[in-house]
């Protein structure tokens, strides 16, 4: 298998433009508060104290969907993965600004956190905008795989949700692709609308909004775990 649950390293920078003094403040003192622990098997009582329902983000960017999402479901815990340093702080941010006690954090590859979760642990997982990795001797390393999609199936329990966001129209063939050949999960679409319209439970990103004004489409796709 060469897909990213083999490779297992993570591909491009881990941080951008250099962090202004109130960033680099808010990540040493909040980081720590809010980061999934680094070793060790993680559950609900683990990271929020009690048997909450979970939901987790595979790359959150700059956190606005994670934030949304945290804000409007305070009881249920959201676990966010992003490697790059700009969008942690991004996501301080949120937390701080709007007071949320209900997310976690992981700097790093988000199958580290998704191996340590019980099974049938999650009842959604989102992925949205990843990097679509256009050329085709890249497309191994698309978490759009079988490898990363079997184990996120293992975690998500019956009756869960898998939501998965792009506007490259190379990345949608694909995922359509490698999603039809699987029976695990079920596409809830029925009509072209179901998918070309953002669901009033999607908060808009920072980087859709950019996708828009660039005139690109934007697909969203929701399949449900058998």
């Amino acid at each position: 298998m060469n897909d990213p649950v083999a490779i297992r390293r993570l591909y491009g920078r881990r941080q951008g433009h250099k962090l202004r003094q109130g960033q680099a403040a808010l990540v040493e003192e909040s980081l720590p508060t809010f980061s999934v622990p680094e070793t060790g098997p993680i559950d609900a009582h683990t990271l929020f104290g009690d048997d909450r329902p979970m939901q987790l983000e595979i790359g959150f960017g700059a956190g606005e969907h994670l934030a949304g999402q945290a804000e409007a479901a305070p009881a249920t815990g959201f676990i966010g993965c992003e490697p790059f340093l700009n969008g942690v702080v991004g996501a301080l941010g949120h937390i701080r600004d709007r007071d949320l006690a209900n997310v976690r954090l992981h700097m790093g590859d988000a199958l580290e956190v998704v191996e340590r979760l019980p099974d049938a642990s999650l009842e959604r997982v989102y992925l949205l905008h990843p990097d679509p990795w256009r050329k085709a001797r890249h497309a191994k390393r698309r978490m759009m795989n079988h490898g990363p999609l079997d184990a996120i199936a293992a975690k998500l329990k019956p009756g869960g949700e898998f939501r998965l966001g792009t506007d490259d129209p190379t990345y949608c063939r694909w995922s359509m692709m490698v999603m039809n050949a699987r029976t695990d999960f079920v596409w809830q679409a029925q009509t072209p609308r179901d998918f070309l319209e953002r669901p009033a439970d999607w908060p808009e990103t920072r980087y859709e909004r950019k996708a828009r004004r660039q005139g690109h489409e934007v697909w969203y796709f929701r399949y449900i775990r058998r």
